[in-house]
């Protein structure tokens, strides 16, 4: 960091990623972070999901991050809740399929049924 502008902006973004992670939202992301879920790729994902979610400023959406959901083969793992629907389970998850979700379900309210639990 090379000034006092710097430092502000980096708190903004760490600010409004912790407020992306507070409860009070209408959809919710959970990715699975046991370690068969870090193991499989969880992490990139979830850093995916926070991005995606903070720069289309979706601020209904909370990324959240869980241990085992208890299906390892089918990790990294993302549950998507959202109020008055039914939960949405994706599987096989990367960064490319996480900013699909982002853009078509997230945004959008289209579920990517290829890439869920009901679709291998």
């Amino acid at each position: 960091m090379k000034s006092l502008e710097e430092l502000k902006k980096l708190r903004e973004e760490a600010i409004k990623n912790v407020d992306m992670r507070n409860s009070g939202k209408d959809i919710r992301v959970v990715v699975g972070m046991a370690t068969c879920g870090i193991s499989a790729g969880a992490r990139p994902v979830l850093t995916t999901f926070v991005e995606e979610v903070a720069k289309r400023n979706l601020n209904n959406v909370q990324v959240v991050q869980t241990g085992c959901i208890g299906m390892c083969t089918y990790e990294p793992i993302v549950e998507v809740y959202q109020n008055g629907r039914e939960k949405v389970t994706y599987i096989h998850v990367d960064p490319e399929k996480a900013k699909k979700i982002v853009s078509d379900h997230l945004a959008n309210n289209n579920i990517v049924r290829e890439y869920t639990i009901g679709a291998e």
